[in-house]
């Protein structure tokens, strides 16, 4: 076993992984690797706490079990990875490993109960024994050379969401249930600007990766006081998220399992929790959202206006708004740029907030950097500091950001690099006015629009097309037309002498 950075470890693992896969869809597969990974993890980390301990008290076991007890998170006896390498060859090893998880969470309840989704013994996921047996072994046997417990803990949780985010790759649409990619909710990050002390909710967290970048924006400043919160609506995906919090050190952060739109659970005396920072990822345009509750939502998030029953974006934003703190909260949420023109029920929506005076800034992104859609999105900055009362009332303009040629052109997607990243996060915090990328622009003007935000009706991006010199381009081709007779017959020469042509 061998100490290995971060590039090399997000390698092995993905190469451990992808030679193990069969037949199974990459979303699916992605919970039984990062499971075992997991599991590694533990591992590997209780293995060498032990060794730590026996150094101070030789062999007596029992005092080295109360003090493993006290840890983080303790493995009962026959539960580690190796426990289960060392059965791999038995042909109930998928019952194996879902005893070993079993009793992992019986022993860590109050951090790790039901935190294993994944089940190994499964005919209809992994398909019969003989073939689910043999992903297993290679699995194990392919992780079992990686020493977890020598490798700095950021290390391990960056190539745990470096796993999530090729496995959403390989997933295609599926993907955009389980993680953002990473260039964008990083940008995303950025520009919430949290700070020390802040509480930071993501209400559709995924597998978290987009909660965690935010709490690394406060880290920048040199502090590691802020809390997480956040809620996911699919059980598995929740599982993975509570799995990339503990990989991260962060084992205070709370996260619910549940609908935030029909149930939210993130509530503290019978009121939704307030936050300093919202940050998110939304389903784009989600059907069957929940419109049947909104009239008697008991939280009265929809006074706005109720969104239409097939496109739940306006649901999700009145919901941030809602949990963002009056006078200084602020939110910063990817949408479809549907959300910045649709009228009806949404129009009303977005004049109501408009009206508000709390949208920031409105910023166009490239299209096809997801692999979930090909569509061009677009973030919008929510800032309840602009409200009556708060401290930037006063400031009555909307910043407008076409960036959607801030791209790297990728094999399959467009890339958002850290150069396209920075000159958008430059241009948001000065508030500069960029020709043909940036403007500033007032209510009224948008009041005459219909308060419609389409980004191109604010900023130009028209480029007149320079006229074409017909004569010249002509005498051009004159004199490029004798060198081509010229390289033709040179070519017909040597056809002639290689006996290719008569």
């Amino acid at each position: 076993m061998t100490k290995i950075n971060q590039e090399d470890l997000n390698k092995k693992l993905y190469a451990a992984a992808d030679s193990t896969r069969v037949q199974l869809d990459g979303g699916v597969y992605k919970d039984y690797v990062l499971t075992i990974l997991f599991l590694k993890y533990l591992s590997d980390l209780s293995k060498k706490q032990y060794k730590k301990y026996q150094e101070r008290f030789g062999n007596d076991k029992t005092r080295i079990e109360e003090k493993m007890k006290l840890d983080r998170f303790y493995l009962p006896e026959n539960s580690s990875f190796d426990d289960i390498y060392d059965i791999q060859e038995q042909d109930n090893i998928g019952e194996e490993i879902n005893k070993v998880l079993h009793n992992i969470e019986e022993a860590n309840s109050n951090k790790l109960e039901g935190v294993f989704q994944a089940d190994f013994n499964s005919d209809a996921i992994l398909g019969k024994k003989e073939q689910r047996n043999k992903m297993i072994r290679h699995l194990l046997h392919d992780f079992h050379d990686i020493d977890l417990a020598e490798i700095d803990e950021d290390v391990i949780g960056n190539s745990y969401m470096y796993m999530i985010e090729k496995f959403g790759t390989d997933a295609g649409k599926k993907a955009g249930e389980f993680f953002t990619k990473k260039s964008v909710a990083k940008l995303l990050a950025r520009l919430a600007s949290p700070k020390e002390g802040d509480r930071i909710c993501d209400p559709c967290i995924g597998s978290g990766g987009l909660l965690l970048l935010a709490g690394e924006e406060v880290e920048k400043q040199g502090s590691k006081n802020y809390m997480l919160y956040g809620q996911e609506s699919t059980g598995s995906t929740y599982q993975l998220a509570r799995m990339n919090m503990f990989l991260h050190g962060k084992d205070s952060a709370r996260l619910e399992w549940g609908d935030t739109l029909n149930g939210p659970l993130l509530v503290e005396n019978d009121k939704l929790m307030k936050f300093d920072i919202v940050v998110s990822n939304p389903p784009f345009s989600l059907k069957k959202w929940g419109i049947e509750n909104a009239e008697g939502d008991k939280y009265n998030r929809f006074f706005r206006g109720v969104p239409p029953k097939d496109k739940g974006d306006f649901a999700f934003i009145s919901h941030m708004v809602e949990t963002a703190k009056p006078k200084t909260g602020r939110v910063a949420v990817i949408v479809p740029h549907g959300v910045l023109f649709r009228g009806g029920a949404e129009g009303r929506i977005r004049q109501a907030l408009l009206e508000e005076n709390i949208i920031d800034a409105v910023i166009g992104l490239p299209a096809g950097l997801f692999q979930t859609t090909g569509i061009p999105v677009a973030i919008l900055i929510i800032d309840r500091s602009r409200e009556v009362g708060g401290k930037n009332e006063n400031k009555k303009d909307i910043l407008f950001i076409e960036s959607s040629k801030e791209f790297t052109t990728g094999k399959a997607q467009n890339i958002l690099e850290e150069k396209h990243a920075d000159k958008i996060v430059d241009t948001y915090e000065k508030r500069k006015e960029i020709e043909k990328f940036s403007r500033l622009v007032d209510l009224k003007e948008i009041k005459e629009n219909d308060y419609n935000l389409n980004i191109t009706r604010y900023v130009d991006t028209f480029i007149e097309e320079v006229p074409v010199d017909i004569q010249a381009t002509l005498e051009e081709i004159k004199k490029i037309d004798p060198e081509l007779q010229k390289l033709e017959k040179e070519m017909q020469s040597y056809l002639k002498q290689l006996n290719i042509i008569k």
